[in-house]
């Protein structure tokens, strides 16, 4: 079977296992674990900041960066098919108490000029606008990368209105893989960043902020407050350090993978894909009706050996991965061509 439902579903190589299992542990509470302490420090010195913070998940990274930024009753913008709306279970009103401003983008991407236009003027019957969200790759865009010249835009716009930043960089080395572009000068410009080992990067649990050292400071005491303090954490950071240490340049191989890919649905009957818009490791393509519903099309693809995800009425997206082959990508697309013939 092969998995392309997620970049998610990578399991530890052996050589990360053998990393977790020789890995140095203390009490990570206590800030008394050194292979934690090690990640730490190395994430907040690729990105360009002061000093780092383990975190259990991507969505607490982001939660905790929120309720870091607003007050109980703030407004936050965020892309109207964002991570932090769509998939984190409505946690930023539930833990933090804010209300969540949407603007649609295009592939994911924010204007300037439409995020200008939502910030609420001080106003005693209207929440007052603190913070604005942006992720890199985005998701729902189908893994797409947010040019720098747009997030400094949208910079200009957040400080010249007092909004804090905060950078849901979740894939954010498939945008440096991508592009070139350091992932300090893709963090420079926010006052959070959280990105995650646990999905391109292959890590089995784990994500990372970064910030200054004050932010950090209070964002270790939030961390206590929603349950994300881990005692010999340790195990799981040697995980995190060995996939920064070797899996960032080999991300690359899983954006041409999902190119090849994009070609292959594309010459489908029946498969709407375009190649042009896959930029890293994720296509999204839509299936014509006539062969089939939605459930039907995920059934038939499983039963022809490839797992996928749909993302909406007969819209799907595929991963690929550090687990996904070059043969792999060619097995794939014959079940595809297979699984929709067969409908």
């Amino acid at each position: 079977m092969i998995d392309l439902r997620s970049d998610t579903v990578t399991k530890p190589s052996p050589e990360m296992r053998e990393a977790m299992a020789h890995a140095d542990v203390g009490d990570d509470v206590y800030g008394e674990d050194p292979t934690v302490n090690r990640l730490e420090q190395m994430a907040a010195e690729l990105l360009g900041k002061d000093a780092g913070l383990f975190v259990p998940s991507g969505v607490m990274g982001n939660q905790l960066s929120i309720r870091l930024h607003t007050r109980p009753g703030d407004e936050v913008i965020v892309e109207s098919s964002s991570h932090i709306i769509r998939y984190e279970g409505g946690s930023a009103s539930s833990l933090s108490g804010v209300q969540l401003t949407c603007i649609s983008g295009m592939r994911g991407i924010l204007a300037a000029e439409d995020v200008k236009a939502v910030i609420r003027q001080p106003d005693i019957h209207t929440p007052p606008t603190t913070l604005l969200c942006l992720e890199q790759t985005h998701n729902c865009g189908g893994g797409t990368v947010y040019p720098l010249s747009t997030i400094h835009e949208l910079t200009d716009v957040a400080r010249s209105n007092g909004l804090a930043l905060h950078l849901d960089g979740a894939r954010l080395f498939n945008a440096v893989a991508a592009t070139g572009i350091s992932a300090a000068d893709y963090a420079s410009p926010f006052d959070t960043v959280s990105f995650c080992l646990s999905k391109a990067l292959g890590a089995p649990v784990g994500s990372l902020i970064v910030s200054d050292d004050t932010r950090i400071a209070k964002l270790r005491r939030l961390r206590k407050i929603f349950g994300g303090g881990m005692r010999q954490a340790g195990i799981l950071a040697a995980a995190g350090i060995y996939a920064l240490e070797h899996h960032v340049a080999r991300l690359t191989e899983d954006h041409q993978h999902a190119k090849r890919l994009s070609h292959l649905l594309s010459k489908i009957h029946g498969v709407q894909c375009s190649p042009d818009d896959v930029e890293t490791n994720m296509v999204l393509f839509q299936v014509d009706g006539k062969l089939g519903t939605t459930d039907e099309l995920l059934s038939h693809c499983r039963e022809a050996g490839v797992l996928l995800n749909s993302v909406g009425d007969r819209s799907f997206r595929v991963v690929t991965h550090l687990d996904v082959s070059a043969e792999d990508i060619e097995s794939a697309g014959r079940m595809f061509a297979k699984a929709f013939s067969s409908t």
